[in-house]
């Protein structure tokens, strides 16, 4: 019987270390969609991007139609086409929707799921 509670114990203590590890979160977008939804145009293909600690630039082209999305790591956005603003918000608000936040183990990458 003790055997057996000591086995609890260590098992909750194996646990709890795990809810400590260091994980990092990514705000995932599916970007050709969102701007299906924006411009009701399909077959956006990417240009380019630009990155740099605070956010992440998307510039992709649909024939002569141009599009900015501009992702922040806080979870707001920008889209811009041609030049005009369609969209500035937080994208992981229940309105929007278009994000999708998600955890991944820093050591090894795996993706995490939380209840």
């Amino acid at each position: 019987m003790k055997d057996d509670k000591k086995n609890q114990l260590f098992s909750l203590e194996s646990e709890l270390l795990n809810l400590v590890d260091p994980v990092f979160c990514k705000v995932e977008v599916d970007l050709v969609k969102w701007l299906y939804d924006l411009t009701g145009e399909k077959k956006w293909e990417m240009d380019s991007e630009d990155e740099n600690e605070h956010y992440v630039s998307f510039h992709m082209k649909h024939h002569d139609q141009q599009a900015e999305i501009t992702l922040y790591n806080s979870g707001f956005a920008s889209v811009d086409i041609d030049g005009k603003s369609v969209f500035h918000g937080d994208i992981l608000d229940q309105k929007h929707q278009k994000g999708k936040l998600n955890y991944y183990r820093i050591d090894s990458g795996e993706k995490i799921l939380l209840n």
